[in-house]
């Protein structure tokens, strides 16, 4: 196969979401045109371009609720890390956390089987990089233990980054002289990542802050173009040669009567190359990245 008709995988990975009750504090039921976003326990439907939708545990056999670093970690890595903590970790990774990235994270693994073409989509400003101490998060963790350069700006001005507001208005309201993207725009960009790279992450939390915020108005507004976004990206990939999976870390936006995580299920979901057997890999965060390796390993 030619470059752009190797296999390849992008992970859309949105914080915050998961599967809900279809009543009124969840948000999810109430936006309209949020396809495919809008999943709802023991429902069963049809995923808009033929993908398929896996309930996935988040929980990881640990009391408690879902946390953002353990369950990132468990993302990026396939480790159950609230296990190996003993407990769910908010927040950013930890020093076990880190170890864990440092040795297991998807971009080294692929790396370590030389493939080599991976990127991580989302700019950072200069801000991030003058910081001292910086928190980081696991996904920023990732990408230095693989030593994968960081998009910044300039590449995010030249249409080969997004920012992880894809709008780029959070970045105008800071004063950059960013342009203003529109849902297609940032799918064209996201789409063009994964004709050049095998493996693209693109991280989204915005949906994670309009949970804790208990943000009505803001899940109203946000949540049309983020799922526009999705949609335009997969009519614009080659679902033939790329695997397409979205997935969360726990849930939150679904139940906005409380500030907290949810102990909901979120959803996985794959549309594309190989997403029937991939599917069937897929029962909590855990099999996330092995389920990456085998689709661009054999």
């Amino acid at each position: 196969m030619g470059k752009n008709s190797r296999a390849s995988v992008i992970l859309f990975f949105i914080d915050g979401l998961g599967i809900g009750e279809p009543q009124p504090h969840n948000p999810l039921c109430l936006v309209e045109n949020i396809e495919p976003l809008a999943n709802f326990k023991d429902e069963k439907k049809q995923i808009i371009f033929d993908g398929i939708l896996i309930p996935t545990d988040p929980r990881l056999e640990i009391e408690g609720r879902p946390q953002s670093a353990s369950g990132q970690t468990t993302i990026l890595t396939g480790i159950n890390a609230p296990k190996f903590l003993g407990y769910h970790k908010q927040g950013f990774p930890n020093e076990k956390l880190r170890g864990i990235i440092n040795e297991n994270s998807v971009f080294r693994q692929l790396r370590n089987r030389n493939i080599e073409e991976i990127v991580f989509a989302n700019a950072y400003t200069p801000q991030f990089f003058k910081e001292t101490p910086r928190w980081k998060s696991a996904t920023t963790c990732a990408v230095e233990a693989a030593g994968l350069q960081f998009r910044k700006l300039p590449d995010l001005f030249g249409r080969k980054a997004l920012f992880h507001d894809f709008t780029n208005q959070i970045l105008r309201e800071r004063g950059f002289d960013a342009p203003l993207f529109s849902p297609t725009d940032a799918a064209k960009i996201l789409a063009d990542l994964s004709r050049n790279f095998r493996f693209t992450l693109y991280e989204h939390f915005i949906t994670d802050k309009i949970g804790h915020d208990q943000d009505f108005e803001r899940a109203n507004i946000h949540l049309p173009p983020l799922a526009e976004f999705i949609r335009e990206t997969l009519k614009l990939i080659d679902l033939e040669n790329t695997t397409f999976i979205l997935t969360s870390d726990h849930g939150n936006i679904e139940d906005l009567s409380v500030r907290n995580h949810t102990l909901n299920d979120v959803p996985t979901i794959i549309w594309g190359r190989k997403k029937d057997e991939t599917a069937k890999q897929i029962k909590d965060l855990s099999d996330i990245t092995p389920a990456i390796l085998q689709l661009l390993t054999k």
